[in-house]
């Protein structure tokens, strides 16, 4: 099952890639072996390779539907990109619009497109290629963007990215991301630079600040009849962080701030009992948690069946 409804909302899960990405070491420096042996049980196989010290994540997209209307929060890695910074993602030929359309999505029927953040891995199907150039792959969307990071990732802009991945820095291929994924929207007139602490989609989705991963990331809040849900981004990469809360990934451009609002965030969820929808989360791709002392700790998983081995990658 890829989809669960939550009050009057339809929430389906389309996977574009699923693999292992990185030594856990390279991901999260500050964690120690320790803390991921004793969550084995729960980690391994679908979020952690023990074997390999791997963290395993999906870059996924999720649809909202409901009144008609049609909402994706996130929009993957796109076809074609070239991406010299992460050559797994570079160049890429996914059935992502056909996992869309046996979804019952067409381009064309897509409302609203949220990025959560505009980090690559999140912003690429934003566009796609036509007769050598990027158009809005949902031409009849308004596509959501923080003002705050379309400032930060613009490369004419003052700002320097930091971001780092061992010896790489994210800021390497910013400038074609922006190029291909972000300014054709922008140019189109299809985006919407939204700025302050909230942004109100329609009466059941809002808009968050939730910066530290990057200065504009933003989580979306569901509210339908007595269901809660929070579509999180990339406050959380692995379900460490919700054992570990004050543990952050390297790629954080502020991982104090981001930390501070990994923690309210998740505060919230266990206070409401909102339903977490991660970005990248593998298995059953979300979770409800509770509090534990100062820390946090699975209470559920969501009904999504879970993705494996087999299941979409790269190609």
């Amino acid at each position: 099952m890829q989809t669960i409804t939550l009050g009057g909302v339809d929430v389906t899960r389309i996977v574009e890639w699923h693999s292992p990405v990185a030594p856990t070491p390279a991901i999260f420096p500050s964690s120690t072996p320790r803390m991921w042996k004793e969550n084995e049980s729960w980690l391994a196989p679908d979020f952690w390779r023990p074997a390999t010290d791997q963290l395993v994540c999906n870059v996924q997209t999720w649809v909202l539907r409901y009144e008609g209307r049609t909402v994706l929060v996130d929009t993957g890695l796109g076809n074609d990109k070239d991406r010299p910074h992460m050559p797994e993602w570079s160049h890429l030929s996914t059935g992502y619009l056909e996992r869309l359309a046996a979804a019952g999505v067409r381009p064309e029927d897509v409302d609203v497109v949220v990025n959560t953040h505009l980090h690559s891995d999140h912003i690429g199907w934003n566009t796609r290629l036509q007769d050598g150039a990027w158009v809005p792959t949902f031409p009849n969307a308004t596509y959501l963007v923080a003002r705050a990071d379309f400032a930060y990732w613009d490369p004419a802009g003052p700002h320097t990215p930091r971001g780092l991945l061992g010896d790489l820095s994210l800021a390497e291929g910013v400038d074609t991301v922006f190029e291909d994924s972000v300014l054709p929207v922008h140019r189109e007139g299809r985006m919407v630079l939204w700025e302050g602490d909230t942004y109100r989609i329609d009466a059941g989705l809002t808009l968050e600040a939730a910066p530290g991963h990057t200065p504009g990331s933003a989580v979306v809040r569901l509210e339908s009849g007595a269901d809660r849900a929070l579509f999180i981004g990339d406050l959380v990469h692995s379900p460490l962080q919700i054992a570990e809360p004050d543990c952050d990934t390297c790629l954080s451009e502020d991982q104090a701030q981001a930390t501070r609002s990994r923690r309210r965030i998740l505060e919230e969820a266990a206070d409401t009992r909102a339903l977490v929808f991660p970005a990248h989360f593998p298995g059953h791709g979300a979770a409800e948690v509770r509090r534990e002392g100062s820390k946090f700790a699975l209470q559920r998983w969501a009904a999504f069946d879970r993705t494996e081995d087999g299941d979409p990658g790269p190609g």
